[in-house]
């Protein structure tokens, strides 16, 4: 706004005045008892943007923002009417922009000479950049109370050269103390009593650490009482802040949360976890975990057992180099189930034909499985090894096996046992042309021992003639009792040459056994019969049924020999030319 500046009303100092006010750097605002503005200096025009014009009247109410201009009319017209004689506040101006300005206000009457009207003289100074900051720090403040009250953290402020504590409200909401409400003068005795008796001792000597600022003490966790009588964790973080010249504390500060929740949480989890180890340590099959990088991380006492190996010593070791698996003879190493779950990402079994070698050097058949440990993200995060000892069913089923597939009496294989040889030698011979020999044998002269002896005693001669066939073959030939007092034998990989000497070699055998028995010594003998077993039988008969008949031979020959079933188709040939 352009403008005439009025003249100066004349004051003390006469014509002075103008050049004084105008050279002052404050705002400078002279009114009238009318309320009009009679003068403004240069300052104010620079704060406002604006100087009111001086030819029309121009209420200095005009120059207050609409939310203040109704206070600013309530001191002025004291200040007019005599009844305060100086005013000083904060308020706010119109700006030429339309924005309000924040200026701090002095108000003051004077009285003009020769008994003139007395006017108001306003001294204004800009206070906008400090309103910014104080709006500044407001709203920090209240955006950290509302951040700390959020996290249900309570602030404690203690002056000590005061001796002086400031308390939050939520340090007070959290005790149940009101706003105002005084905590007492005594703060570290009133403090310690609500402290649980079981946490106070301890907390007075490490407070007094954290109050001297040692380090490692600015954290504390124990139980306070509120004024409902309930108790609540609280986790006090706090450290000195200030130092005398000598070095000694004045001030410290701290925050108190109430973790009363996270420790329920905490004790629960602990239960649950001890109720876990519990019930592991109880089951009798051994228990591995392992982190994601197939470290032992826990052992249960089964495990220990098995393994020869306590969990201390396991800890943080590779899972297969303590739970080491081989193969059933003991001699091949076998994978480790863990490290096969992590690589296929499931569960992987060991059933059959796997044995633990202890550290106490037992020898004992496992079945185990390995399953991988997932995370919500599906993330592999561990494993988890069962086993089980089953040396002893597995013992049974072996002997169950065996039971099934030899006779009871000699030890040797039973029928079925050799019918399911002979049916794979068989399959082998047509396969791969490899000549094998059938040996049947039929004892002669055995039935007097049984009936004269009994029994037992024919018992007893059966178990002799056994371990005599049995110790006339080779190892890994197959022979069995087939009958009452038959047995049969397969050579494996045995042409009909060979084949007939070892009949022949049987036969001798058993006519030389010296058998006694209560005082008595008998004698008996065998007859053998030999089948080539190749790609292609004899005759329709088939192989079993050709020694059978090569031994109804010899026995019609004399007994006491054996005679190759080539022998009876052509007895004119070479049993090894056949």
């Amino acid at each position: 706004m352009s403008f005439r500046r009025p003249a100066l009303p004349p004051l003390h100092g006469g014509g002075m005045s103008a050049r004084l006010l105008d050279a002052t750097p404050l705002g400078m605002v002279l009114v009238g008892r009318d309320g009009n503005v009679l003068y403004a200096n240069r300052a104010f025009a620079e704060m406002v943007g604006y100087v009111p014009a001086g030819e029309t009247p121009f209420a200095v109410l005009d120059l207050v923002h609409d939310l203040d201009r109704l206070d600013v009319h309530l001191h002025l017209d004291q200040l007019l009417r005599g009844e305060i004689r100086s005013w000083r506040s904060e308020c706010r101006l119109r700006h030429a922009d339309h924005s309000p300005l924040w200026v701090m206000a002095v108000a003051t009457t004077l009285s003009g000479e020769g008994g003139q009207d007395d006017v108001l003289i306003l001294q204004l100074t800009n206070i906008e950049l400090q309103k910014k900051a104080e709006e500044a720090l407001a709203y920090s403040e209240a955006r950290w109370n509302s951040a700390l009250e959020s996290a249900r953290q309570g602030v404690w402020d203690y002056d000590l050269r005061r001796d002086r504590m400031f308390y939050s409200r939520m340090w007070r909401a959290l005790r149940g103390i009101g706003d105002d409400e005084d905590v007492g003068a005594d703060h570290d005795a009133q403090w310690l009593d609500r402290i649980h008796p079981e946490d106070r001792d301890r907390i007075a000597l490490i407070s007094k650490k954290q109050g001297q600022g040692e380090d490692g003490h600015d954290t504390l966790q124990y139980r306070e009482r509120t004024r409902d009588g309930r108790y609540i964790w609280i986790l006090s973080r706090g450290k000195p802040i200030e130092w005398d010249a000598e070095g000694n504390v004045v001030r410290a500060v701290g925050t108190d949360t109430d973790i009363t929740h996270l420790k329920t949480i905490e004790q629960a989890l602990a239960a649950e976890k001890e109720r876990l180890r519990v019930t592991l340590e109880s089951i009798a099959d051994g228990m591995i975990s392992t982190d994601a990088q197939g470290n032992v991380d826990f052992m249960n006492e089964a495990a220990e057992h098995l393994t020869g190996l306590s969990a201390t010593a396991a800890q943080g070791r590779k899972v297969e180099d303590v739970f080491r698996l081989f193969s059933d003879a003991g001699a091949v190493l076998l994978d480790c189930p863990v490290k096969a779950c992590f690589e296929e990402g499931r569960p992987v079994r060991v059933e059959d034909d796997a044995v633990l070698f202890g550290r106490d050097g037992i020898r004992r058949d496992i079945r185990c499985t390995a399953a991988p440990v997932l995370a919500d993200n599906g993330r592999i995060v561990g494993a988890v090894l069962v086993f089980q000892d089953v040396t002893h069913s597995r013992a049974l089923q072996r002997q169950l096996a065996h039971n099934a597939s030899h006779d009871p009496l000699t030890g040797l294989g039973n029928r079925a046992y050799f019918e399911d040889t002979l049916d794979t030698t068989i399959a082998a011979s047509r396969d791969t042309g490899r000549l094998s020999s059938l040996i049947y044998v039929d004892l002669d002269h055995f039935k007097p021992v049984n009936d004269t002896a009994g029994h037992a005693a024919g018992d007893a001669l059966l178990k002799q003639v056994a371990q005599t066939i049995r110790e006339s073959c080779r190892a890994h030939d197959a022979v069995a009792r087939i009958g009452g007092d038959e047995f049969a034998i397969i050579l494996d990989g045995c042409p009909a040459p060979a084949g007939k000497l070892v009949a022949e070699k049987i036969v001798r055998a058993i006519a030389a056994l010296d058998f006694a028995w209560a005082g008595k010594h008998y004698r008996i003998g065998a007859s053998a019969g030999l089948a080539l077993i190749s790609q292609q039988p004899a005759s329709p008969l088939g192989f079993m049924a050709e020694a059978d008949a090569a031994c109804y031979a010899a026995k019609g020959a004399g007994r006491g020999r054996a005679m190759a079933f080539a022998d009876m188709l052509n007895p004119a040939a070479q049993v090894e030319g056949r």
